[in-house]
Order: C-alpha cells, then sequence, then structure tokens
C-alpha cells in the first residue's frame, strides 16, 4: 500500500475520533454537571513496513518465524494519543432550591451509587427524596454519605448546609461524602454526568472539610461557540485527508496501469 494512503488513514482516524468527542459534547449541553472531553493527537514515530512472507511447506504454513521482507520507512502524520476531561467549571444556574448543591472546589466530586452497589462520581449536584426515604439524584442513583447512602425517611423538609451535612426537620442527619481524584481528567464517563475511576487517575481521595453552595446548580462546561469551531476545522481537515487517500490511490492505479503496458 503506498505510504500516502497510511499517512491520510491516519489522519481520516484522529478527527473522526475528534468528531466523536465534540458531537457528545454537544448532545450533553445541557447536562447538569457534564465536563466536555477533547481528543489530543500527536505525531506517530517512524516505524519500518514489513511484508510477511511465511514460508511454506507442502501446502502448510509453519509455525513463526516467519520470514519478513523490508518495504521502507514510514511516517503517519498523526495519530489519537488520548481523549482527557476537561476540569473546568460550568456555569452557576441559581435555583433557591434548599436540594441543588454547587461544589466550591473545581477537584470535588459528588459520591453516588446504584441499586447494585456500583460506585459513580458526578458534579451534578440536583438531588431529590424517593418513595423510600432515601436522597437520589434524578435518576435513582443514592447520593452516598460519609456512612452510606443516605436516608432521612418520612420528613416534612429536607435541605443541605454550606459545610454538607443533611438537615431534615431542622436537624442533622448524616454527612454528604466529596472525593477528589489525583489526576481527575482521566476519570472515564459512562453516560450524561456520571464518571467512574480508572488506573490512570487514581482512586477516590475522600476531601477533608467539604464545602458547597446550597440553592445553586453547575451547568454542564460545554462551550457551544467552541465546539462548533471544534466541528468545523475537524470535518475540513477529514475531507482533506481523504482527498489525499483518494488522490494517493488513483497514483497507485495509474502506476500499476503504466508498469502493466511495460
Amino acid at each position: 500500500m503506498h505510504k500516502g494512503i497510511y499517512a491520510g488513514v491516519s489522519a481520516m482516524m484522529v478527527q473522526q475520533t475528534t468528531l466523536d468527542a465534540t458531537a457528545n459534547n454537544l448532545a450533553n449541553v445541557d447536562t447538569a454537571g457534564f465536563r466536555a472531553r477533547k481528543a489530543v493527537a500527536k505525531s506517530f514515530p517512524e516505524v519500518l513496513m514489513e511484508r510477511i512472507d511465511p514460508a511454506k511447506s507442502q501446502g502448510e504454513i509453519p509455525p513463526w518465524p516467519w520470514r519478513s521482507r523490508p518495504i521502507g520507512v514510514a511516517s503517519m502524520n498523526q495519530v489519537l494519543s488520548e481523549t482527557y476531561m476537561s476540569t473546568e467549571a460550568g456555569n452557576m444556574q441559581v435555583t433557591d432550591s434548599q436540594m441543588d448543591l454547587a461544589l466550591e472546589d473545581v477537584s470535588s466530586f459528588f459520591v453516588v451509587m446504584d441499586g447494585e452497589g456500583n460506585q459513580f462520581y458526578t458534579r451534578a449536584g440536583h438531588f431529590i427524596v424517593n418513595q423510600d426515604g432515601q436522597i437520589v439524584t434524578p435518576d435513582g442513583h443514592l447520593l452516598v454519605g460519609e456512612g452510606g447512602p443516605i436516608e432521612v425517611g418520612e420528613v416534612a423538609t429536607v435541605g443541605f448546609s454550606d459545610d454538607g451535612q443533611v438537615i431534615a426537620d431542622g436537624e442533622a442527619v448524616g454527612q454528604i461524602q466529596l472525593v477528589q481524584f489525583e489526576t481527575p481528567t482521566y476519570l472515564r464517563q459512562v453516560g450524561k454526568n456520571l464518571l467512574v475511576e480508572t488506573e490512570e487517575s487514581g482512586g477516590p481521595i475522600p476531601q477533608e472539610n467539604p464545602q458547597v453552595t446550597v440553592g445553586i446548580l453547575e451547568r454542564s462546561n460545554v462551550s457551544v461557540v467552541e465546539e462548533m469551531v471544534r466541528m468545523i476545522e475537524a470535518q475540513r481537515s477529514y475531507e482533506a485527508a481523504s482527498k489525499g487517500v483518494q488522490t494517493s490511490d488513483d497514483m497507485t492505479g495509474r502506476l500499476i496501469t503504466s508498469l502493466g503496458k511495460v
């Protein structure tokens, strides 16, 4: 295969991933606590291209090692290095609701849990009380406190204090748990505004002296203008790389045709 095709295809793959990340960001522009993801590309080191020629013996392919013949050195223009999560704070929306919380530290996260005990992390601070008297997210994930999921039972009023205490009918009944990570940009998204830890992000570190702002909800940190610009740039780069691949393919075809006439 022509080396130019490798370069063009690698560029197309990078731009496709950029488009996917941008589309996901735009789809969650109104999702509370959503953190945008961005793709990072880097130059690819030179690699030696080889053609593998299995040494056939009586029609059978022998075990490794096979014979290889060097074709040449190829340098791809760029490859996808990684996608990372932006840690910038989202816009703050004043709701005046006692069940809406905003985290003051941009590197802090709420801890929530599903019915099977799986633990997630989120910046979304809108909570409600379910029919079982538990504080949950609108999707039904349990808010985790220092002693586990927070339950308030049948009470008339529920709210939070600025230091994260749960106040039910005027009395403190629990303390929310906030955590931080050594490298939060490597947290993995598992849907909407939920995150899980990875080996690169490190494990959750309980935050001492948690501070929240009551009556304010953090929106997503997605900038529609920036994402649209990034999408247009990626589309144009994808089209340019695609044309480069087509040109290389046409050149290879003409070369083969001319050699066949010799």
